[in-house]
């Protein structure tokens, strides 16, 4: 009797291990950017490939890369009882890479730049592809973004530029623009890094907003939008005037200013939040 016991208790062990959540670590050669690209990607607890999942795109910032998320970030100790308590829906958490340490010597950003095409990459290549492979996304409804720095910005202006593909769009510590030099990079005309911080100005998401007319403001509305920025941060006064815009234009944008700096600590925090943001604006 013991031994049935002890069997049966075993193999509820190891069916409770095979069924927890996990990090995968993928790549796919890109065309566009001609070389391959990898990735991380966050799979919930019971993860069933037939079942299709909705899907969070998770950026790093300026000198990071796609494990950041999962190494500094330790998301997946906010993730997990997030789905556990119900307080975030089962979902797919995708971390690509746009960039590297060496931002001297490695193209960085999340925008289109000289030999570096990466937004036509991210959505025409990586995207769907990731989708296909995961049964996750495949549409509006099921497709949210968020980011710390300059991943903020760029889930910000992501979902600006595309809003027929976001449900929301989270921005922590966002980088939405280059126009006082909020981000000095480099003094030094051609500079991966300088090039990298023109790319931010020529994609403002404030000079959007300014430029935006009656259709796009229309777009801009199917979105859900929240900032989060910490009251010791630089950057906080883009997200501030970033939703005084939003606010003018008839855009409804959450705005949060936290006990915080540009740090770690934060970025793992504001998970709590934007997570069950997500899920709360995706399509049931």
């Amino acid at each position: 009797m013991k031994k049935i016991l002890l069997t049966c208790l075993c193999l509820a062990a190891a069916l409770a291990a095979g069924a927890q959540s996990r990090i995968v670590t993928d790549s796919l050669f890109s065309a566009k950017l001609n070389c391959v690209q990898k990735y991380n990607v966050y799979l919930p607890d019971g993860y069933d490939a037939a079942r299709e999942y909705p899907v969070v795109y998770l950026l790093h910032g300026l000198y990071g890369r796609y494990s950041d998320w999962m190494r500094q970030g330790n998301m997946k100790a906010v993730v997990d009882p997030l789905m556990a308590n119900g307080e975030a829906c089962q979902m797919v958490i995708v971390m690509p890479n746009a960039g590297d340490f060496d931002v001297h010597h490695y193209q960085n950003g999340y925008f289109n730049m000289p030999d570096w095409p990466y937004e036509d990459f991210f959505f025409q290549e990586f995207l769907p592809a990731v989708e296909r492979k995961y049964n996750c996304g495949g549409s509006k409804g099921r497709r949210a973004v968020m980011g710390l720095s300059m991943g903020g910005g760029g889930s910000i202006v992501y979902a600006q530029r595309h809003p027929d593909l976001f449900s929301s769009s989270y921005g922590m510590s966002a980088w939405l623009d280059n126009k006082h030099r909020e981000v000095r990079g480099s003094d030094m005309p051609g500079s991966k890094l300088a090039i990298t911080d023109q790319s931010v100005r020529e994609h403002s998401a404030l000079d959007f907003m300014d430029k935006a007319d009656e259709a796009t403001i229309g777009r801009l509305k199917t979105v859900k939008w929240f900032l989060d920025c910490g009251d010791d941060d630089n950057l906080m006064p883009l997200s501030v005037e970033l939703q005084q815009k939003m606010r003018s234009a008839g855009v409804p944008c959450e705005l949060r200013v936290r006990d915080g700096a540009h740090t770690w600590e934060y970025w793992h925090t504001a998970l709590y939040t934007a997570l069950p943001f997500a899920s709360r604006n995706f399509q049931q």
